[in-house]
């Protein structure tokens, strides 16, 4: 008796997509019947399918009827802060991510993780409530994330590329963001630049590490005394620049980590009649909408949060396609606006 043909390998999502010539995300589209696809790209693709015997795995498609399938974004939660769910650039990224998944016809499941509850990032997809998890920050887990990377769970982080990785991450170069805040501030006047942020963080680590560097390459050892490590919360960073002038060490511009802390700086040097930028220049983290609106306007680094979105699901779709997915480091963009000496241009980053 002849032996049994070895059973051939299930067609994956990838593999369609690379036939008809398309990505990944229009892929399910397609499958899903979203109506923002064309009807004939749609039905190419459903024809193509069918000749090829593909069918979605029930899994992939949840367990409730037609529903599509859902993916959750896990967010970290502070239950003494709370910072991070409603400041502002975790509500634009999560608008971005929440576009990006109804355009590939997913349901989008919102999850908040606290530190002594991490397991809370694996249980909406071992109780299959959701196809993969997208998880907003590393804080202080990446060897817990690299677990869940060693026991298999499907997700993509939003966050820093960091040694010894074992997951897929999406984030900004902040080393980047860094020299290019410092740099403009060098070269509008300023020689003792204070950075307001925590560098336990690893993209404030980051960050940190380029306005080291920036000063550097001019010849500039900044002290100890100007990083001040500060949590992503506006009444510390109003707290740290009152303590800072009151005990120094003298400062004549200020880097931010994000936005939040630099608007909350410049609130806490007007009140001590510190003019900006004129007595000190200020630079935030991020372009919130609120940047361009504060009193001066204030010059940021920008992160381009809606191709973040995009990247985000378009790599995570990938991977529960069976593809291989490697970080990715989005561009930053320094927006020159009223906080500092520079002349005010839109998004054109400074000169290498």
């Amino acid at each position: 008796m002849d032996p049994k043909p070895p059973k051939p390998s299930r067609l994956q999502m990838a593999d369609i997509a690379r036939l008809a010539n398309v990505s990944i995300s229009t892929v399910s589209r397609a499958l899903s019947n979203h109506p923002r696809l064309s009807e004939e790209t749609r039905q190419r693709i459903h024809e193509l399918a069918r000749s090829l015997h593909y069918s979605v795995d029930a899994g992939a498609q949840m367990m409730r009827g037609k529903q599509p399938p859902t993916v959750a974004v896990a967010f970290p939660y502070h239950p003494t802060e709370r910072q991070h769910f409603k400041d502002p650039f975790f509500l634009a990224l999560i608008g971005a991510i929440g576009d990006a998944l109804i355009d590939s016809g997913h349901n989008m499941l919102i999850e908040a993780v606290q530190a002594d509850d991490f397991e809370r990032v694996a249980k909406p997809y071992e109780t299959r409530q959701c196809i993969g998890t997208i998880l907003l920050g590393q804080e202080h887990y990446h060897d817990r994330i690299n677990a869940l990377a060693v026991r298999g769970i499907p997700f993509v982080v939003w966050g820093a590329r960091l040694k010894d990785q074992l997951y897929c991450s999406v984030g900004s170069d902040n080393t980047l963001g860094g020299r290019q805040a410092t740099e403009h501030l060098l070269a509008h006047g300023a020689r003792r630049i204070l950075f307001l942020g925590d560098p336990s963080l690893p993209e404030i680590a980051q960050r940190h590490e380029g306005w080291l560097a920036a000063q550097r390459a001019h010849g500039i050892e900044p002290e100890a005394g100007l990083t001040r490590p500060v949590p992503f919360v506006p009444q510390a960073a109003r707290a740290e620049i009152e303590r800072v002038l009151a005990d120094g060490p003298a400062f004549d511009a200020v880097f931010a980590a994000s936005d939040r802390l630099a608007l909350a700086a410049m609130a806490a040097l007007q009140a001590r009649q510190r003019r900006v930028p004129q007595d000190v220049q200020v630079v935030g983290f991020d372009d919130i909408a609120l940047s361009a609106e504060a009193n001066p306007p204030l010059t940021t680094v920008r992160q381009d949060l809606e191709t973040a979105g995009k990247t985000l699901v378009e790599r995570l779709l990938a991977k529960l396609a069976g593809q291989a997915v490697e970080p990715v480091l989005l561009p930053t963009t320094l927006v020159v606006r009223g906080s500092t000496h520079g002349e005010p241009e839109s998004g054109r980053p400074p000169p290498a």
